[in-house]
Order: structure tokens, then sequence, then C-alpha cells
């Protein structure tokens, strides 16, 4: 009897041991901070602290690094519809990186977009100029503190990128001062997740103007890109992924081409399904695209989108790794063809008037083998989007915007033709201004 008891003491002490463990372990959970719930590290950026939380970082400290932002300065565009603010921001390596990198990445977003930035400059050596779009004083309010997270959270935003802002005349923002509160407590590993907490705070009516203005696309392309500073840009939208070692490789690859002055080097892009890992080099790209994982941009949303850049031929053609070259040249150009490329600094401007979407970037390579630019696909270099795209239904709103474009497009040719001299897609001639038109009509989807 008596062992026995002992064994039901030593039970019972067991057990008074593990109750109170469990309730110093929930007291523990329940009073620290939300930043470290349920961390988990992000497949597509790395983390980029040990710590997770902005408060777990030390002191935190930060500065009002837009004290001299004032509205009542910065530029008007030619239509002086929108204003800019060039250098709001400048990456502390920005300069130094352009003198040692011929090429520099030109990029644009909205507001909701953003994180995507992240990614890109963990994968990007050289300089980034990204030109960002706030619609009034909540919007811009979001915008400054997120900019701020992500230099806080991110060395490769901190060093590489230097932002430009454009606000619009009708919603021109007021104030420039931010609530920087709660950036203690935002999560380095979640940009995504931040960005989208925050944009809770945007008002309704912010959202319901920007569904009914259009987003001016080339605009903030041409403002991104003459920030570069660069003799050679790479001018993508801010969701499309570099490939490894990219801005290394293209940096010598530029050093030795021999180029007239009149060319473009087609970057191939591909959407990938968003339960893979991003390819580290072509051959899994290759692999992915093989089992269906990753397919060419808008193959199944707009095929005329990226068809020219012909992706079997760069996929079958075999190269090495670590050095870039030519696989070949873009031969059956078309209408409607956009790819994302690297090309000198004075290729045609996106022309400002295409608004919103339809005819933005196509115009623009169009103008560009009218002028008689030729396109070179390189390999084994890639972009990617995350996501596989699906053509689904589109609002009333963007089938507006398209036929607005249209309308100016038919305006726009006639003025490519009188510049340069001549119509190699026979865009202008009568006999067959219809044909091309339907043809556009039917298939257009940017």
């Amino acid at each position: 009897m008596c062992q026995r008891g002992r064994k039901w003491s030593i039970l019972t002490f067991c057990l008074i041991v593990l109750m109170l463990y469990n309730l110093l372990l929930t007291a523990k959970l329940m009073y620290k901070s939300d930043c470290s719930r349920n961390v988990i590290q992000v497949q597509k950026v790395e983390a980029p602290r040990n710590k997770p939380c902005l408060n777990d970082l030390g002191e935190f400290t930060v500065t009002q690094p837009f004290s001299k932002l004032d509205f009542r300065l910065g530029r008007w565009d030619n239509s002086r519809n929108y204003k800019y603010f060039d250098n709001l921001l400048i990456g502390e390596e920005f300069a130094e990186l352009g003198d040692k990198f011929s090429v520099c990445l030109a990029t644009q977003s909205t507001v909701e977009r953003l994180f995507s930035i992240a990614e890109v400059a963990n994968q990007w050596a050289a300089s980034i100029s990204l030109a960002v779009f706030a619609a009034g004083d909540d919007e811009l309010k979001i915008l400054l503190v997120y900019i701020i997270y992500l230099r806080q959270c991110f060395a490769n935003i901190k060093n590489k990128v230097t932002f430009h802002l454009a606000v619009p005349k009708g919603r021109m923002p007021t104030s420039n001062e931010i609530d920087i509160n709660d950036l203690p407590n935002m999560d380095c590993t979640k940009p995504e997740i931040t960005l989208n907490q925050l944009l809770k705070r945007r008002s309704s009516a912010t959202e319901k103007w920007r569904n009914k203005h259009p987003y001016p696309q080339n605009h903030m392309r041409n403002l991104a890109r003459k920030h570069c500073g660069s003799g050679y840009v790479f001018l993508t939208d801010v969701d499309v992924i570099p490939s490894n070692k990219q801005a290394e490789l293209l940096n010598e690859f530029l050093k030795e081409t021999d180029c007239d002055g009149k060319c473009a080097y087609v970057i191939p892009t591909y959407e990938l399904d968003d339960r893979v890992a991003f390819p580290p080099n072509k051959s899994e790209l290759v692999r992915l695209a093989n089992k269906g994982l990753a397919r060419p941009f808008h193959q199944k949303v707009f095929v005329f989108n990226q068809f020219a850049t012909n992706f079997s031929k760069w996929q079958n053609y075999k190269s090495e790794e670590d050095k870039v070259v030519v696989s070949h040249t873009v031969t059956n150009f078309e209408f409607l063809y956009e790819p994302f490329y690297v090309a000198p600094d004075d290729v045609p401007p996106h022309d400002e008037r295409f608004v919103g979407y339809g005819y933005t970037r196509n115009t623009q390579v169009y103008e560009m083998y009218v002028a008689g630019y030729e396109f070179f696909v390189l390999s084994p270099l890639f972009t990617c989007h995350w996501g596989l795209q699906f053509k689904r239904g589109r609002p009333h709103w963007r089938e507006i915007q398209n036929t607005q474009n249209r309308h100016r497009f038919e305006v726009f040719k006639h003025e490519v033709f009188a510049k340069y001299g001549r119509d190699p897609l026979d865009m202008v001639s009568i006999r067959r201004r219809a044909r091309k038109h339907q043809h556009v009509h039917n298939h257009q989807n940017e």
C-alpha cells in the first residue's frame, strides 16, 4: 500500500508541474507581440532578418523621411493631369550601382502591388528606379508608411531602390504627415499580408475613384525609365521577377555586344504556378513548363501578347547557365506583341495618350519596330510572374478603356507612319485596314 501511495504522490506531483508549465506557456503566448504569432518563412522572398518583427531588431528608431515633400512643388506631366515628385527617396547605393552596372531596372506600381518589389530587389543586383502612384491623402499615407517598412525590413530595397511619386490632379494629397506608431509591430517576413492590412485604411471614396479613373501606366513607365541614368534600361512591371544573377549576366553581355544602337534584347516571361518554388535556372523552368507548372506569360489570356518570342525555340536552345547569348531573332513580329526587353535609353517613349488598359506597352513596341529596331531573344535569362492566368469576364470599365485607346491608336498609327515613312505591318494600308481593325477588336487584351 505504501509503495502504491508513493507512486500516486509522484504522479500527482508530475501532473501539477505539467499544469503549471502549460499555464506559463499559455500566458507567454497570450502576451507576446502579435507580430510573432504564426510566423512563417516566405517562400518567394528570403527572410530579411533573423527575427521577424521590427521591434525585435533592438531599439526601433525612424526619422520622417518625407518631411520636405511639398505638394505645391513637383512637376506636371505634359497634359497637367499628374504631378511628379522625382527622387522621393533615393537608394543608399543607387548612384554607385549605376556606375557599376550598365543596365538599370525601371518599373512602376500602384500601392496594392508594391509588395512585389521585395522579391524583385532580392533577385536584381543593380539599381532599381520605381515609380509609384497614389490617389488622395489616405492612399498616400499608406504608401509612405509602407515604403518606410520596406526600407527598414529589406536592405536590398534600402540600398538599391529609388522611389518616384505620381499623384493625380483630381486627388491631390494635402498632407505629408504619416503615423509610424504601428511600424514596430509589422512583420518583416510577410510584406504582402502587411500591405493588405494597411490597405484596409483606404477609404471607400478612394477605391471608387480608382475604379472609375484609368491608371496612367505609360506615364509611370516613362517616369521610372528616365531616372535610371544608365546606358541600358530593363523596363518591367513590378510583379515581373528576374531570374537569378540577371543583372550581373546582362552587364557582361552588354559590355561585349556589338549593335548599331537599334537592338532590343527580349527576356522571355513565364507564369508560375503558385505551388512551386522560383526556378533557380533555365533548366528547372523548362522542366516546370513541361509539367504544366509554368507557361508563357498570358498564353491563355491573350496569346499575341508574347507569341512572337517563340518560346519553343528558346526552351530547346541549349546554352550555358552562366553566360548570356542570343538564342534567336524575332522574325514573326506582329502587332500587339509586347515583350519585356532590355534596350538603350534612347528608345521611343511610351505614348501617354494611352491610359488604363489596352494599347499601352504594345504601341511603344510597335513604334520601335517601325523605327527599325530588331528584337533578339536572350538565353538563359527569363522573368516570371506568379500565378497561372486564366481568361475571365472583364469588368465593364476595362472594356471602356480598351475602346477609348483603340480610337486613339487610329491617330497614333498615322503619326508613326508620318514620322518614320514606313508601314511594315500595313497598319495604314487601305487594302488591309478593315481586316487589321477587326483583328485588333477581337483579340486585344492587355
